[in-house]
């Protein structure tokens, strides 16, 4: 039983963060900081330890993540206050026409959620989505499920959004091939999600709810080109992914290696996508410096509760390493047939069931499976695509973006279930059975 002890701490530890986060209704933040120092405590760290573990774990993950988190959202913001979003969205549905609006939504959607958070892609798009599915004189909810699942799937898979990038760093996973191999999982997950799921569904003809307020209606004058406003929301990707491409062409070490990497660095791509952004989506649209940095301080400002979500995170998930329970847990597993990419989905759902967070849930479980990586030679980047699926899965009334797709879309409790609910339930386990047929290859 003394064996365990470390595992049923974590477990007391997780339970108090979901009891704090749910019952208490204490912020996330606190939450995972007042448990992370319970487990510390209870594994036999002293309080100046303790105190180490969590400035060591909130700093370290900070000083990775919160340039690309704070420039990501930068760059959302700059899109939709120029028109850029608006452009990309009416452009593609134009060419794609009624018959393939479907197709036309789904790669919307998945743009969207790279791009920029959830809910600025669910408000720029719903409205959109409502008026194409009157013209196409189709279910607007079957439009709707498409959308939502391409943009949470992409949004959960690839950088620079917070949870992937968080689990990039927690596994020291190449950010190149999770954009790769992260292609591999969305596809199938959002086609059977969004195209094939919509279909089999019944009683989605529903009366068009009441818009919400909408956001500023741009004119053609006003917006940018087509081409400039999906390439630059896209040029962290691009430049990340043609670094990886390219180092293997070119000698590790060399200067042209040690230039390539600067650039195809997550920070420094996500810096020159904004510089450019500010001009693209700003001065060049006749936007003043001010009005830019406007947008620039909002971005900001919307995201800092994430920011301080994701360091404390890191806290716990430092705390957890430095009490050996990664060991312990690593030493339980040399005996047992389950696969760790199974394991860190399925503690990763679970989290996220429970508390409604994606990147809590992500964070946390990397912390707790991360140690299995060396144990078991799993290639981490499976690992980021497997926690970051289960990071996905089904949510409930605890989920902020629960109520944004049921008060918007005007369902009841029991429809947003059998809708939101189950499209993120078929994303989560389409993506986990991905993951594991690559497995048998990478």
């Amino acid at each position: 039983m003394e064996n365990y002890l470390p595992i049923i701490w974590v477990a007391l530890g997780v339970a108090m963060l979901l009891f704090l986060n749910m019952k208490v209704k204490l912020n996330s933040v606190l939450s995972l900081l007042i448990s992370a120092m319970f487990v510390g405590i209870a594994n036999g760290l002293t309080l100046p330890d303790v105190i180490a573990s969590v400035k060591a774990g909130f700093g370290g993950t900070l000083g990775s993540l919160a340039l690309i988190i704070g420039f990501g959202a930068v760059l959302g913001k700059l899109m939709v206050d120029s028109g850029a979003a608006q452009r990309v969205a009416t452009t593609l549905l134009n060419k794609f026409g009624v018959k393939y609006v479907e197709w036309a939504i789904l790669l919307v959607g998945a743009i969207f959620g790279i791009s920029v958070f959830y809910e600025v892609a669910f408000i720029i798009l719903a409205p959109l989505v409502i008026s194409i599915a009157i013209e196409a004189k189709t279910p607007f909810l079957r439009l709707g499920i498409t959308m939502v699942a391409a943009a949470t799937m992409a949004h959960s898979i690839f950088p620079p959004q917070p949870g992937p990038v968080a689990l990039v760093d927690a596994y020291g996973a190449d950010m190149g091939m999770v954009y790769i191999l992260g292609l591999v999982v969305v596809i199938p997950s959002v086609i059977c999600a969004g195209i094939i799921l919509p279909r089999l569904l019944r009683n989605l003809d529903r009366p068009v709810p009441a818009l919400l307020k909408k956001e500023k209606e741009f004119t053609e004058s006003e917006m940018p080109g087509f081409a400039i406003s999906l390439l630059v929301p896209l040029t962290p990707a691009v430049i990340i992914t043609a670094a990886t491409i390219i180092n293997y062409f070119i000698e590790k070490g060399s200067t042209i290696y040690q230039i390539v990497n600067f650039f195809g660095s997550a920070e420094i791509s996500m810096i020159l996508a904004v510089l450019v952004a500010i001009y693209v989506f700003g001065i060049r649209v006749g936007r003043t410096m001010s009005e830019v940095m406007k947008s620039f301080s909002g971005a900001i400002e919307g995201i800092a509760m994430i920011v301080f979500i994701v360091g404390s995170g890191g806290a716990f998930k430092q705390i957890i390493l430095d009490s050996g329970v990664g060991d312990t847990i690593a030493a339980m597993m040399q005996n047992t047939s389950v696969s760790p990419l199974i394991m860190a989905w399925f503690i990763t759902a679970l989290i996220r069931i429970a508390t409604g967070t994606g990147v809590v849930s992500a964070i946390t479980a990397a912390g707790i499976v991360g140690p299995l990586i060396h144990t078991f030679d799993v290639n981490p980047v499976l690992m980021v695509l497997a926690t970051a699926a289960g990071s996905n899965t089904i949510t409930h009334v605890n989920d902020a973006s629960f109520w944004l797709f049921k008060e918007y879309f005007g369902l009841s409790i029991k429809d947003t279930f059998k809708t939101w609910g189950l499209l993120l339930f078929v994303n989560s386990i389409v993506g986990l059975g991905i993951v594991l047929l690559l497995s048998l290859f990478i």
